[in-house]
């Protein structure tokens, strides 16, 4: 059975910026074989990061193709039980990256992302090609 890939914004960007690299190769593979899946904060990430109105709204319907993984209350409940654990154990990380962990392992989903972060987060499975 193959998995969903929640693909980060880091990859994303590698994937806009340069689609012949390694990454973006690897993506559009994951692409083809129709295995991404996206949150709400990549997609304001991505947003964000545009220049011109003309490449927000691309951003915007480019991504509107893929399944998206919807938050819950039970989302942010592990999200903060996450957070609160790691900081008991000195680790503060961005609230972004935990929330993709969280909806990852809820959605059964590897992660695909050139961010160390979530090597420290328990339970989160990586992609790796």
């Amino acid at each position: 059975m193959k998995h969903n890939i929640l693909v980060d914004t880091s990859i994303w960007i590698e994937f806009f910026n340069h689609s012949d690299s390694e990454y973006g190769e690897l993506l559009e593979q994951l692409i083809l074989d129709n295995r991404v899946v996206y949150t709400g904060v990549i997609l304001a990430e991505l947003l964000q990061g545009a220049k011109i109105e003309k490449e927000y709204h691309e951003i915007q319907e480019n991504m509107a193709v893929f399944p998206f993984l919807e938050s819950s209350y039970q989302t942010w409940l592990s999200v903060g039980k996450t957070a609160f654990s790691l900081r008991r154990k000195g680790l503060t990380l961005p609230l972004t990256d935990i929330l993709i962990a969280c909806l990852a392992e809820e959605n059964t989903c590897q992660i695909f992302s050139l961010d160390d972060h979530f090597k420290k987060i328990p339970g989160t499975k990586l992609y790796n090609s």
